[in-house]
């Protein structure tokens, strides 16, 4: 006896509940919630908030304004060059004026700029250079699978 095939439903059309990649901007997807350190927190602190979050830690003064950034790779620079993460300070590792995008910057801006240098994350301010978020490589390809099929 043949058996009967269930009907299958047609889908439903997309109805732009998900937002179009080649418009979103660096606000949307971007983490807020930053760790960040000063200038004379000691490396083994920053190692350990490494450990915790993202891969580099901004350093901002006492109003979050960025000054620099401190990285896994600068860490490992300090110790490979004899220094104690217990005893160097951020001011003493960290990238001063690291490059930096507003919350306004466009997804595919920070795309070309994420494949024409060897950017891993990038710190988000505003327009008083105050530390508002942070952004990886990682969080614009989980907005452009989100976007769907046609997110571009």
């Amino acid at each position: 006896m043949p058996t009967k095939k269930k009907a299958v439903k047609p889908r439903k059309a997309r109805t732009g509940t998900k937002k179009e990649f080649g418009v979103m901007m660096v606000k949307q997807v971007m983490q807020k919630r930053v760790q960040s350190a000063h200038l004379k927190t000691k490396g083994d602190v920053i190692a350990s908030l490494l450990i915790e979050g993202f891969g580099a830690v901004p350093v901002v003064d006492a109003k979050d304004k960025l000054l620099g950034i401190v990285s896994e790779h600068d860490l490992l620079a300090a110790l490979d060059d004899g220094h104690k993460l217990g005893v160097i300070a951020a001011g003493d590792i960290m990238t001063y004026n690291p490059y930096s995008v507003r919350p306004e910057t466009t997804l595919l801006t920070l795309v070309h700029v994420f494949r024409a240098s060897d950017l891993i994350r990038v710190p988000v301010v505003d327009v008083k250079d105050k530390l508002v978020g942070i952004i990886a490589r990682r969080d614009v390809l989980r907005a452009y699978l989100a976007a769907g099929p046609a997110g571009c």
